[in-house]
């Protein structure tokens, strides 16, 4: 699934908006053009699997009471950063759509040991040959 064929709902959306830090002289004290986009993560209506994932994506962007919190403070203007949290978003969702296969536990070849323990050899070797200074 592409960023562009996510749906996401008015409704499960509230946006912030902040003042940023970074580039803008004057003006950046006195506009709010960072953005602070809370998504509601039941009001997505997304499959169980799905959600858990997205979940995992977002990672600590997820607060305890279940919402998704996207800061955008990237752009100097404030539609930007809208557009750019929305973005952000659908890709995210977007990834979690994306089912990762399990991996197949495999074991090492008999040359990977091989060279393994080998370099292990070497390395004993070398600290073997510190020792004790001795004088002549």
């Amino acid at each position: 699934m592409k960023a562009e064929d996510v749906f996401i709902p008015e409704e499960a959306l509230s946006e912030a908006f902040l003042a940023a830090t970074g580039p803008g002289g004057q003006n950046v004290n006195k506009v709010a053009t960072a953005v602070q986009l809370r998504v509601n993560l039941e009001q997505l209506r997304l499959p169980c699997q799905v959600l858990e994932r997205l979940k995992v994506i977002a990672g600590s962007k997820v607060t305890s009471g279940g919402e998704l919190l996207i800061t955008a403070r990237r752009f100097r203007t404030q539609d930007s950063n809208r557009t750019d949290a929305r973005v952000r978003l659908a890709q995210m969702i977007a990834d979690a759509h994306i089912v990762r296969p399990k991996r197949k536990p495999t074991r090492p070849s008999r040359s990977a040991r091989a060279k393994r323990v080998d370099s292990k050899k070497q390395r004993g070797a070398v600290k073997q040959a510190r020792g004790r200074v001795t004088e002549h």
